[in-house]
Order: C-alpha cells, then structure tokens, then sequence
C-alpha cells in the first residue's frame, strides 16, 4: 500500500549515502524510524535485521509471510523475529511492494544463474561478509547470515509456483520507512548485480535516514 511520510529529512540524526556494492551496519533503537530511499530508481537493497541485544534472534521470513498471508512487504506489515517476537513496523512506503523470497546474490548464485566466469564478481555476501569482519563490535558472525529482504526488486511469482527476476518497480526518490519495535542491528547490501534486470543492470546508491 502507497503510504508517504511526514518526516523531514533535514531532521533526520543520521543521513548517510550508500554506494552500489557497499554496506551499511547500525543499531537503531526502538522507537526510531528509518527511511531506505532509492536515489536514482531500480535498486536492490538486500537486508537483514538482528535483535541488537541477542543476534541469536534475527529477522524469520518465514514467520513474517505466514503471519500476513502474503509474500510481498508493504506499509501496514509487521516484521516477526525467529522467535516470533515483532521487531519492525512498514509505516510508509511509496515503492508498495518488496520481496522476501529472492534471497542475495553470491559467487556461487552468480556462477549456477550466469556463468562461470560471473564468479568473481562481487555480490551481496561478500558485502556482508566484509561488514561483519570490519565490526566485530556487534556480534554477527557468518552462520547468522541467513534470509534477507530485497527492498525494492521485483520478484514475481509464476502460476507454477516459479520465481522470476524481473525489472524493478521503483524508480527514483521512492523510499520505505520502518519503525523498530525492539533496538534492531541493520545490515544493509546495497546490491552490486550487474547481471540481471532488478536494477535495470545498472547498481547506484541509496540513502540511510534515521529519526528519533
């Protein structure tokens, strides 16, 4: 569902511009809300999210699509953790849908989608892997990489029950807002793929607003 947001980003206490490839990592405490916004359109912005006090506890898409009923994440939908607890609230949204069952791309994913030698090309689990390494400080190490959502792409579903990766819906200056229910580790890979339509082939950056 189509919901703008009255917040002002001149307010925001943090603004920060994530490059295509890069990663973002920060706590936001319950309370806060934070702003995902496409800069130029068609980008993929792959996530996970954390209980900040036990990493333990992370973002379940199982638990979150049988509890709504649907795949797709929108305003009005509720984050569930793997231990069925509620971590974030969808309070704006003017992209109106996001995937939660195309997973990240890998160097393995871009080998078995692509070719072998895609390889080497970076993907969104070596930007984890990197943000993990680079900041031991909050705990995560790589058995917690699991699941994500993919703000933004477009991952249809076929009457078979296939996935497709199609071109993306967003387009630029659109943005999704979440308010954390509990203090929340975001770890952001702003997707590099170069190799299929979510981002029009084409990775640019986006930008990480927090309010209090």
């Amino acid at each position: 569902m189509i919901q703008e947001s009255t917040r002002i980003p001149s307010q925001a206490e943090l603004r920060q511009t994530v490059l295509a490839g890069d990663y973002f990592i920060h706590i936001v405490k319950r309370g806060q809300t934070f702003r995902i916004l496409d800069l130029e359109g068609n980008q993929a912005v792959d996530t996970l999210f954390y209980n900040a006090d036990d990493t333990a506890e992370r973002y379940s898409a199982i638990d979150t699509i049988r509890e709504q009923g649907n795949i797709y994440l929108t305003t009005g939908s509720t984050l569930l953790s793997s231990r069925c607890n509620k971590m974030l609230d969808i309070v704006a949204d003017t992209c109106g849908r996001h995937d939660t069952l195309g997973g990240a791309c890998a160097t393995e994913s871009n080998t078995v989608r692509y070719a072998l030698e895609k390889k080497c090309m970076h993907a969104c689990r070596d930007s984890w892997m990197l943000a993990i390494a680079e900041h031991e400080e909050f705990g995560i190490g790589k058995r917690d990489i699991t699941h994500n959502i993919n703000f933004f792409m477009n991952v249809p579903v076929t009457p078979d029950g296939q996935l497709t990766f199609e071109d993306g819906i967003s387009d630029a200056g659109k943005y999704v807002e979440l308010k954390a229910l509990m203090d929340v580790i975001v770890l952001i890979s702003n997707c590099p793929q170069m190799n299929n339509p979510c981002n029009a082939y084409n990775p640019t950056p986006i930008e990480v607003l927090v309010w209090d």
